[in-house]
């Protein structure tokens, strides 16, 4: 399979925020989930502080709460390729693939293209704009019947 595409420079500073997960191809811990948020803050050094939220199996289902460690990876000087820490010692692959210029939309990829996820910072997101983002992921390998929408209760 030809390398993934990486955004060529990330902005972290723009980046940090809420980021909503429109659609994706999950991991166990998100399976069923709803409302899926992120918060990026940037840490010490190349650390990025993530908090990932959701409900399970419903909007009102319970609420779940996670908080991984991101770690930009400095000798990329893209600021695109990080690895996330959910349990020490291990790092997963985390590659910023696409933003857009105003930093409203993302997609975040894996090279295996077992997972995919693309966020918002708005959960709202039309759908054409949302399959335009799926059909980016899809150009880069990524299987189309596992991208699944993350439903959102009405904001």
């Amino acid at each position: 399979m030809k390398p993934i595409q990486t955004e060529s420079h990330v902005d972290l500073d723009r980046f940090m925020g809420d980021w909503y997960v429109v659609a994706n191809i999950p991991t166990f811990l998100e399976k069923e989930a709803w409302n899926a948020l992120e918060n990026y803050q940037q840490g010490e050094g190349n650390r990025i502080e993530t908090t990932f939220t959701f409900n399970k199996g419903a909007a009102d289902g319970e609420f779940k709460t996670y908080t991984p460690v991101g770690f930009v990876d400095e000798s990329d000087p893209s600021n695109a390729v990080w690895g996330m820490r959910f349990v020490w010692p291990v790092k997963a692959e985390y590659i910023i693939m696409y933003v857009d210029n105003a930093y409203e939309v993302t997609i975040v990829g894996r090279r295996k293209r077992d997972y995919v996820w693309i966020m918002a910072r708005d959960p709202n997101l039309p759908e054409a704009r949302i399959q335009a983002l799926i059909d980016m992921a899809v150009a880069e390998g990524y299987d189309p019947e596992q991208i699944q929408r993350v439903p959102h209760a009405s904001h």
